[in-house]
């Protein structure tokens, strides 16, 4: 029996991407797997309040035996069926009906020690000495993409093990130019495994040629005004990549993770080339709808995982408008400057210590604020030049800084023009991407919070006799409008500059009113 962990923290770890999500019970067996385009919307979803009282009882009943979750990521849709469908037939959850019975996805098999091999549709994978290519998830675009194949290469469909001159009377495939015919000797035995040996290529995915000119032959129908022909070709070639994208195998193993925080980091250090290894890493995100309350959010991540302790929030002040780069200059200046002046001893006067030796006396107290081995800032270039420019006029111009850039998640580096892209399955892209993602959920909940607080206190505005100066009394006084909604006259009446008729008037006018809905962002 083991203890339960924390749902929340679970679902913060998981990215929007697609891939597989395991469910245990506290027995730690597997009860549930479930494929998902987006991992944190789909399991966030079962654990909704709204869930439980809408959902059927067999979906009431996994919610209420979950104790554990885990996912993987993968690289599309498709490898998350192929994915699913393996873990369900080898751990069997009681929850899952699909893949549960003996059908498998569906494999190419073509036996080259045959006289005139044919690529065949299986399922089962022996030890029979043929080649199998798959498995694939959809079998429409597999379908197509094969019968297209063997027109492309002149390979042979029918059954015969050893076609014959008697076989090809009754044979239509070359009369309409699908085969080559090497029964009766159109081709010889050396160029039709040629041609089977070209299409085993196209199978393993290299393509680009075939699928460049097919691209190009719809362009031109497009242009000469034949959408039909156009409309195939669109279709064949979004078949012909669905069939030869790059799928990964997933052998019998024991189920595998996405966060490894010590792998994770070590990746991060090769990747980015850092001197040591980035025990502690901070984060930066700005959060602001128009300029209405510009914020930003500091989240601090130490040895992969994250130091909530060490998350900071802050409202931007220096900017009266909408600048990112700005907002990310006064929040670096304003952390680090605290920092700087924290490290610095008291008595140091006009000649401070030097920054290098005052960041490395701070780091030998555990309990003081350290420079962290990278800063990383959520945005491109701006954002990271605006960034440089204030840890340089600091004095930290050794400090380790990139940019991460959400559309197409590029790292961004001082001094280097070109970004640096990692693999999707890259652990070091992953523990970037975690960070990144924490940073940019607590601005945005620290926005709508303060936009929450907008709303509730607007409603002191349209009561008569409240002014500017009795508004900040007030909250000054209660901190909030839900406890001054909670407060008696008396209580409202003993605040400097609120008269006791005032008082009266506030407190009808507050709880005459409901509650507003908080505004929501994105």
């Amino acid at each position: 029996m083991r203890e339960r962990p924390d749902m929340k923290e679970k679902l913060r770890d998981m990215p929007h991407k697609p891939g597989v999500y395991v469910m245990r019970d506290r027995l730690n067996h597997v009860i549930y797997v479930g494929k998902a385009s987006d991992l944190r919307k789909r399991v966030g979803s079962y654990f909704m309040p709204s869930r439980k009282q809408s959902a059927d009882a067999k979906t009431r009943a996994l919610i209420a035996s979950v104790w554990d979750l885990e996912f993987h990521v993968v690289r599309s849709d498709a490898e998350a069926v192929l994915f699913e469908g393996k873990l369900i037939k080898e751990f069997r959850p009681k929850y899952n009906v699909s893949f549960k019975d003996d059908k498998r996805f569906l494999l190419v098999r073509v036996n080259l020690n045959d006289v005139f091999p044919r690529f065949a549709l299986t399922r089962q994978r022996k030890d029979d000495g043929a080649r199998y290519f798959g498995p694939f998830a959809h079998s429409g675009p597999l379908r197509s993409t094969l019968n297209t194949m063997r027109k492309k290469f002149g390979i042979r469909s029918c059954r015969a093990t050893v076609p014959d001159e008697k076989d090809f009377k009754h044979c239509l495939e070359h009369a309409i130019k699908n085969c080559c015919a090497p029964c009766v000797a159109m081709v010889t035995r050396h160029d039709y495994i040629r041609r089977v040996n070209e299409a085993c290529e196209f199978l393993d995915g290299r393509s680009r040629e075939w699928i460049a000119q097919v691209e190009a032959d719809m362009r031109a129908a497009a242009e000469k005004l034949d959408f039909e022909k156009a409309a195939q070709l669109r279709n064949l070639l979004d078949d012909l990549k669905t069939t030869t994208k790059q799928m990964t195998r997933f052998t019998r193993k024991s189920l595998p993770t996405t966060v490894n925080p010590e792998a994770d980091t070590a990746a991060l250090r090769d990747a980015l080339a850092l001197p040591t290894t980035p025990r502690v890493m901070e984060c930066f995100d700005i959060s602001n709808i128009s300029s209405t309350h510009i914020v930003a959010s500091m989240v601090r991540f130490r040895d992969g995982a994250p130091d909530r302790a060490g998350y900071r929030k802050y409202r931007i002040h220096g900017t009266p408008h909408q600048d990112d780069f700005a907002s990310m200059a006064e929040v670096v200046r304003r952390r680090y400057g605290r920092i700087l002046r924290e490290a610095s001893p008291p008595d140091a006067g006009l000649s401070q210590e030097p920054v290098a030796e005052a960041v490395a006396r701070a780091s030998d107290d555990p309990c003081a604020p350290v420079i962290p081995d990278l800063i990383i800032v959520d945005g491109g270039k701006g954002q990271l030049s605006s960034a440089c420019k204030e840890l340089q006029r600091l004095g930290l111009h050794d400090a380790q800084i990139i940019g991460l850039a959400k559309e197409f998640e590029e790292i961004y580096r001082p001094g280097r023009p070109l970004p640096l892209r990692l693999p999707e399955d890259s652990g070091a892209l992953r523990l970037l991407q975690r960070i990144r993602d924490e940073a940019h959920r607590t601005a945005n909940a620290y926005h709508s919070l303060l936009l929450k607080r907008r709303v509730s206190e607007s409603l002191l505005d349209e009561i008569p006799g409240i002014s500017g100066s009795r508004k900040q009394a007030l909250l000054q006084h209660f901190g909030s409008v839900d406890r001054l909604k909670k407060a008696s006259e008396a209580d409202i009446a003993s605040v400097p500059g609120i008269a006791a008729a005032l008082a009266r008037d506030i407190v009808r006018a507050l709880r005459s009113t409901p509650h507003a809905p908080a505004p929501t962002t994105g």
